[in-house]
């Protein structure tokens, strides 16, 4: 059976200012049922691609079709399917749990009735019955989070969309969240949206990833399919020598598949590094090289990322814009 496509994205592109291009000409397809992942550094394009797919700004060019409704021409019919949870709390903080869930159905237009009902199942499923009538400014990061999660259910979206759904939050809450997120596919059987730029995030959750670097996405596939592009074992070593090149000396051992030098440090792809380590010291040993310091890794998402775009994708490399949205978020979060 041929799987349904909920999203379809066909060369979008979004131009800010006349020469700043922030998506670059992207194209991609995410199926029904999947957590489908967007993964780049703060400033790759992440949350432009959810704007333009969410109806908020206009694609410079290209479009997107959301079940088959095609985001310009049919953007009142898009709303209708999709919901967003975005990265800053949007919760009123005057109002209960409760009361922000009613309140959301009435800009939905949901019946009151039906509301109740549907505010009363998400509460539960969220784990804040108990909290409902307390007003939002008395909850913590991970139970406003919880509840800005149960908001964006409240009209039963046929996707949602989650944009970095754990900025700001300690590590204890995030992995709390992921299970809601897993949840939440799981009970209603839906397709999500995420962006983030934590690789552990994107590793736990997604189903796929699209790896999105200056606009343009790199590469797509599942965490295991990226990590086995790799082709192997990562052997890092450090030697006493930063002029001379031992790369030549390394390719010759077997087992190697790739070595990239920078300085005196060595990053060795190798079919198994257990097997492989021991012989590349000791053709180092017979060479006259010292070996500084050595680490073996098997694939990781993080190996994987380094791999395909050249650089590592650190936390501590926000921007100054996510620095300014976590300040934000603490600011509006009671520990």
């Amino acid at each position: 059976m041929k799987e349904e496509i909920i999203v379809k994205a066909i060369n979008l592109t979004k131009i800010y200012n006349g020469n700043v291009k922030a998506v670059d000409n992207i194209s991609f397809e995410v199926k029904k049922g999947e957590i489908f992942g967007l993964l780049g550094p703060n400033g790759a394009g992440k949350t432009t691609t959810i704007k333009m797919l969410t109806t908020v700004i206009r694609p410079t060019s290209g479009t997107a079709y959301i079940s088959e409704y095609d985001i310009l021409k049919d953007a009142s019919k898009v709303r209708r399917l999709i919901s967003v949870v975005p990265q800053e709390f949007t919760a009123d903080e005057d109002l209960t749990g409760y009361e922000n869930l009613i309140l959301t159905a009435d800009l939905y237009g949901i019946p009151r009735e039906i509301a109740r009902k549907r505010a009363n199942e998400l509460l539960e499923l969220v784990e804040l019955k108990e909290a409902a009538n307390r007003k939002v400014e008395t909850y913590s990061g991970g139970m406003r989070r919880r509840l800005e999660l149960a908001c964006g259910l409240i009209n039963r979206p046929v996707l949602l969309f989650l944009d970095e759904p754990t900025l700001g939050l300690d590590v204890q809450t995030r992995y709390a969240i992921w299970q809601y997120v897993k949840k939440i596919k799981d009970e209603y059987e839906m397709t999500i949206f995420l962006s983030t730029h934590y690789l552990e995030e994107a590793d736990s959750l997604c189903n796929r990833i699209a790896i999105i670097d200056h606009g343009k996405i790199v590469r797509i596939g599942s965490p295991e399919e990226l990590k086995k592009a790799l082709g192997g074992d990562i052997i890092e070593i450090k030697i006493n020598d930063e002029v001379s090149d031992i790369s030549e000396y390394i390719y010759s051992v077997p087992g190697v598949k790739d070595v990239k030098r920078l300085n005196s440090t060595y990053r060795i792809k190798a079919i198994s590094g257990e097997e492989v380590a021991p012989l590349i010291f000791e053709i180092l040993r017979q060479k006259g090289y010292i070996i500084k310091s050595v680490s073996i890794s098997k694939p990781t998402l993080d190996e994987a990322y380094l791999e395909i775009t050249g650089r590592r994708l650190r936390e501590e490399q926000a921007s100054f814009e996510e620095i300014m949205s976590f300040r934000r978020t603490i600011r509006r979060t009671r520990a």
